[in-house]
């Protein structure tokens, strides 16, 4: 079972081409996975299998009369914060989710579109507000490799459910973290396109820090999807009208790597410090001139991040819907709902300067470096039941915000046209994998595939399954 469903998914495709493996039988593997493992991580909020089998006969029949599309026949577990007609839609919250929805977000159309089969439903924190992954209505998921740990968050379920091989891909959301936070706490790839790269619903579609996309294994396997997913739509008014296609391959060449540890603040784990340093050896190896920069940032982008989310949809939501259903809410997203109710305008409007102030270092950075390079959190993962609403949590003896102390991704959201991407670096001392974030110039995608290619080459035994597989059985 193991060897099947820990396939990379151009491995399954060329199986199912050349008639090695049937759809549905690795579809079958995967269930078969599914039931002996997700009682122990929760990843699923809902499963489809009796049509997602219907599918699979469906792709078989398709790669028997040659009309395959580029997915054909490849589970995909969908985030519950897409929209999908027919289906309902919770955000981890029972606030939500009363009825099936009525449309259908541009990155599942395309998903379908491309012939995948979409078979299960992943668990969020309550409004995706948390880096942890645990609400009132589905429980605890937990991380893979670690039991003690939480997946990450906002993406959590996804991300538990590929490191646990119920699924090769799944999608996320990233309006803080949200797909390269799991990515990194579970050994993954996880993608934050420029803003409006991969088009979304509303009102998500419109909030600057927000991107969706794909976690997945491999960094092949990311541009594999990436590529069908992008572009522009005409239900998405902030989609990109320039559509970047990531090639299989770029030719050798050695990039210019500016890195920091810690952006200058933020305190980091000595686990996750060694890591990072064998990464960067790992581009030294490999040719790169890699220079440390000083960027000076500092704890106002976080105060200026969090404004942002009190005013937008994500943070005010809680707030909109707590005297109906607080009594059932968790409590970060009522710690959510006071924060938006506290806000003034002046906080929001001040958060554009910091954000200004912020791209004058690492726009200059950028333009004399290929990409910039530090770890993804300051820490391998959170516990699995940790409240982030809750005080005095703390990182090598500093105590930090409980949400946004340990994480190193808002801050690339805030620059919100940068891609980023978090990749694999090592193991801490607790088995949690921990992550090394890649973020490019604005728009410029394909610099973060090719520095990530690079590292995938150098150091493939970072990357899972070669990397080692959970222990989950028994």
């Amino acid at each position: 079972m193991s060897e099947l469903c820990y396939l990379s998914v151009p491995e399954v495709i060329a199986r199912f081409r050349a008639r090695s493996l049937s759809p549905v039988e690795y579809l079958d593997a995967l269930i078969a996975r599914t039931e002996a493992v997700n009682p122990q991580i929760n990843a699923y909020t809902e499963t489809y299998f009796d049509s997602a089998r219907a599918q699979a006969k469906a792709a078989e029949a398709r790669y028997g009369d040659g009309s395959a599309r580029p997915l054909e026949g490849i589970p995909v577990a969908i985030k519950d914060v897409h929209n999908w007609a027919g289906k309902r839609t919770t955000q981890g919250s029972w606030a939500l989710g009363h009825e099936p929805d009525s449309t259908t977000d541009p990155i599942i159309e395309r998903l379908e579109a491309a012939g995948a089969i979409l078979h299960a439903r992943t668990t969020t924190p309550e409004f995706c507000l948390a880096g942890s992954c645990w609400s009132e209505r589905y429980g605890v998921t937990r991380n893979p490799h670690n039991r003690d740990f939480a997946p990450g968050g906002s993406s959590g379920g996804s991300a538990a459910a590929i490191a646990a091989g119920m699924t090769p891909l799944a999608t996320g959301t990233d309006i803080g973290g949200s797909i390269r936070i799991p990515a990194s706490a579970c050994g993954l790839v996880g993608f934050k396109p420029p803003h409006g790269r991969n088009p979304d619903g509303a009102p998500f579609n419109f909030d600057r820090y927000n991107h969706c996309g794909i976690l997945s294994r491999s960094v092949a396997e990311t541009a594999l999807v990436q590529n069908l997913i992008s572009g522009p739509h005409p239900r998405d008014h902030d989609s990109l009208r320039e559509r970047v296609v990531i090639p299989e391959s770029f030719p050798p060449r050695k990039l210019r790597i500016a890195w920091s540890m810690d952006l200058g603040y933020v305190p980091i784990d000595a686990d996750v410090r060694a890591n990072t340093e064998a990464a960067l050896e790992v581009f030294r190896a490999a040719g790169c001139d890699v220079q440390e920069v000083e960027i000076g940032w500092d704890t106002s982008m976080d105060d200026a991040a969090l404004a942002w989310y009190a005013a937008m949809h994500f943070g005010r939501q809680a707030l909109w819907l707590r005297d109906a259903h607080g009594d059932r809410m968790t409590s970060y997203a009522l710690d959510a709902a006071r924060a938006a109710e506290a806000l003034t305008v002046d906080e929001m409007a001040r958060s554009w300067d910091v954000q200004h102030r912020m791209y004058q270092t690492m726009g200059q950075v950028l333009d004399e470096h290929d990409v910039f390079l530090c770890p993804t959190l300051s820490i391998g993962c959170v516990t699995a039941l940790h409240d982030g609403s809750q005080p005095g949590f703390t990182v090598n003896g500093r105590t930090v915000d409980g949400e946004y102390g340990w994480v190193m991704t808002q801050q690339f959201n805030m620059l919100h046209n940068c891609p980023a991407m978090s990749v694999p670096s090592g193991r801490d001392r607790h088995g949690v994998p921990t992550g090394l974030q890649i973020v490019g110039r604005t728009f410029d995608d394909a610099g973060v595939f090719e520095a990530a290619m690079l590292y995938e080459a150098a150091a493939p035994t970072q990357f899972m399954p070669a990397s080692g597989l959970p222990q989950l059985e028994g």
